[in-house]
C-alpha cells in the first residue's frame, strides 16, 4: 500500500507551482487541525502567520521533551497518536509543505453549550488558503454535538461559517479551500453553504473526507445548492461515519488498507503520486448502514431526536467521564453507574429509549438484505 507518507517521499520535494494542489495535499492539510497548536500558531486576529515548517520543529521539540513518542494527539484521527508524530516529522522536511504559513488557529470547548470547535489555515500565497476543520475528538461533549447534528444547527456549525467568513476578509486574495475529516469535512460543507456570497464566490473547492451528512433542511439550502458543485466527497469502501444522515451520492469511494470503522483513519487510505486509489463503489456493508440509520432518523420527528440524545448521553454522562478513554478504561465502574442511572429515569423516557432502539433494528431487519448481498459478493 502507499500512504501519504509514501506521498511526501515521491512528491515532497515538488512545490506546489510544480505539481498542483490535489486530493492527497488536501487529506494532509485536513489532518493539520488535529494538532495541538495552542500557543503555537496565532489566531484569526493576532499575529503574523508562522511557516508550516516551524511550527512542526515546535509540535517536534513538545513531543521530544514528553519522551518522543507520541508526538501531537489522541483522537479519531489517530487514536494511538504514532501516525500523527510522524506526519509532524515528515512535513518538517518536506519542501513542498515546510515553507507552507499557518494561521488562524482556534480550539474551542464549551461544555455547556454542546461545542467542540477547532480549526486552521494553510496558506500558499497567491495560490490557496486551505481552512482546516478538526473532527470530533474523544470528548463525550464532541460527540453530542455529532448526534445533535441529526435534527438542529450545531455551534461548531454555525461557528464554521463564521470563522471561513473571518478568514475571508483577512485573507482578501486567492481562492479558498474549505475541508476536513470526520466531523470536520461536514463542518467545511456547512461554512461554504452558509457563508455570505461574496465569500462563497471566492471558493474552488469544499473538501468533505468521511464527513457525517446533514438533515434535510441543509441540503435544500440555496447556499447548498449554490456550491454543492464544488465538493469533493471522499469516503473508504466500507464507511460508515461518512454514510450518517442525509447526503448526495456524489462521492469518492478510496481504497482502504484497514477494515471496518478503522477505514475512517486517513492514515489507512491508499493514494497514488497525485491521487486517492479510486474504486467503484462502497461495499454492501456500507449500504446497509447508510440506508438502515437514514431510514431509522428518518421514522423519527425533530423532538423525539432531540429527547433520545438528550436521555442518551445523560446515562453516558453519569459516568463522570469526560471521554470515551475515560468510560473504557473504568468500563466496570461506568457500567454500574449507567444500569444505575437508567432504572432511576421515569417510566417516559425509558419508553422513549426503548421505542427508539427498536425502531433501529426493524429498520435493520428491513435493510437487511444488503447485507446478506454483500455476504454473497465476498
Amino acid at each position: 500500500m502507499a500512504s501519504i507518507f509514501e506521498y511526501l517521499a515521491w512528491r515532497g520535494d515538488l512545490s506546489f507551482k510544480q505539481s498542483p494542489f490535489n486530493a492527497v495535499d488536501n487529506m494532509i492539510c485536513s489532518l493539520l487541525s488535529y494538532l495541538p497548536m495552542d500557543g503555537i500558531v496565532p489566531g484569526p486576529e493576532e499575529g503574523t502567520a508562522l511557516p508550516l515548517g516551524t511550527v512542526m520543529d515546535r509540535l517536534a521539540d513538545a513531543a521530544a521533551e514528553k519522551g518522543g513518542k507520541e508526538g501531537a494527539i489522541l483522537g479519531a484521527a489517530d487514536p494511538t497518536g504514532r501516525e500523527t508524530f510522524r506526519l509532524v516529522k515528515a512535513l518538517s522536511s518536506s519542501g513542498r509543505y515546510r515553507n507552507l504559513r499557518m494561521t488562524g488557529y482556534v480550539n474551542h470547548f464549551d461544555v455547556s453549550r454542546e461545542k467542540q470547535f477547532a480549526a486552521v489555515t494553510i496558506l500558499s500565497p497567491r495560490r490557496f488558503a486551505y481552512i482546516s476543520y478538526r473532527g470530533t475528538d474523544d470528548s463525550l461533549v464532541g460527540w453530542k454535538e455529532d448526534f445533535n447534528m441529526s435534527f438542529t444547527p450545531v455551534p461548531s456549525q454555525l461557528e464554521a461559517a463564521v470563522y471561513l467568513e473571518t478568514m475571508a476578509k483577512r485573507i482578501r486574495t486567492g481562492p479558498l479551500l474549505p475541508g476536513g475529516h470526520s466531523k470536520g469535512g461536514n463542518l467545511a460543507v456547512y461554512a461554504a453553504s452558509f457563508c455570505r456570497r461574496g465569500v462563497r464566490r471566492r471558493i474552488a473547492a469544499v473538501y468533505n473526507n468521511d464527513g457525517p451528512g446533514f438533515n434535510g433542511d441543509v441540503l435544500a439550502a440555496k447556499g447548498y445548492e449554490a456550491v454543492k458543485d464544488r465538493i469533493h466527497t471522499f469516503v473508504p469502501q466500507s464507511s460508515v461515519i461518512g454514510m450518517i444522515f442525509e447526503h448526495d451520492d456524489d462521492y469518492t469511494v478510496v481504497k482502504s488498507a484497514q477494515t471496518g470503522l478503522m477505514q475512517h483513519n486517513l492514515y489507512s487510505w491508499e493514494v497514488t503520486f497525485n491521487d486517492v486509489c479510486r474504486l467503484d463503489r462502497v461495499t454492501q456493508r456500507s449500504r446497509f448502514v447508510d440506508r438502515t440509520i437514514k431510514d431509522w432518523i428518518s421514522g423519527l420527528d425533530v423532538e423525539q431526536r432531540r429527547q433520545f440524545v438528550d436521555a442518551l448521553f445523560d446515562i453516558l454522562g453519569s459516568t463522570k467521564a469526560r471521554s470515551f478513554t475515560e468510560l473504557s478504561s473504568n468500563w466496570l465502574k461506568s457500567a454500574v453507574a449507567m444500569v444505575q442511572t437508567f432504572t432511576a429515569i421515569d417510566d417516559a423516557t425509558k419508553n422513549l429509549i426503548g421505542k427508539t432502539l427498536g425502531t433501529l433494528i426493524e429498520s435493520a431487519k428491513h435493510n437487511l438484505h444488503l447485507l446478506m448481498a454483500g455476504e454473497k459478493e465476498s
